[in-house]
């Protein structure tokens, strides 16, 4: 379920709460959801167990995940909203990087057509 990208400039625990959003996002975890331990996604990564750790202590600051003693870690119940609020603001960026696309030349039917394309499930360039 979960991978790094050891080449990436992106911190590893970084990549986890990534991973996580996404996984949260797409319906992969739902909330009651139990996470894979510290130790287990740590032997299984080969990522130093507090690495491990940050990446869910900060997934619990965000909401997205709750610790039950003795048990493990779970998605929250209002996870699958607190990650697509945070991409809405996404949005904001997108504006912005539209009208550079714009002022470079890049004509609206090339951009309709790529959000045309993703929203189809196909692949871009960016895209592995």
């Amino acid at each position: 379920m979960y991978s790094l990208d050891i080449l990436s400039r992106t911190p590893v625990y970084e990549q986890i709460i990534k991973q996580t959003e996404d996984f949260i996002s797409k319906g992969i975890l739902n909330p009651g959801d139990k996470i894979p331990s510290v130790r287990n996604l740590s032997v299984m990564l080969s990522v130093n167990p507090n690495t491990i750790q940050k990446a869910f202590s900060e997934l619990d600051t965000r909401g997205l995940i709750f610790s039950v003693p003795g048990k493990g870690c779970f998605i929250t119940e209002n996870a699958h909203e607190i990650v697509n609020s945070s991409k809405r603001k996404k949005l904001v960026e997108l504006d912005s990087q539209i009208s550079e696309l714009m002022y470079a030349g890049i004509k609206k039917e090339e951009i309709i057509d790529l959000i045309e394309k993703i929203y189809k499930g196909g692949k871009t360039n960016d895209q592995n």
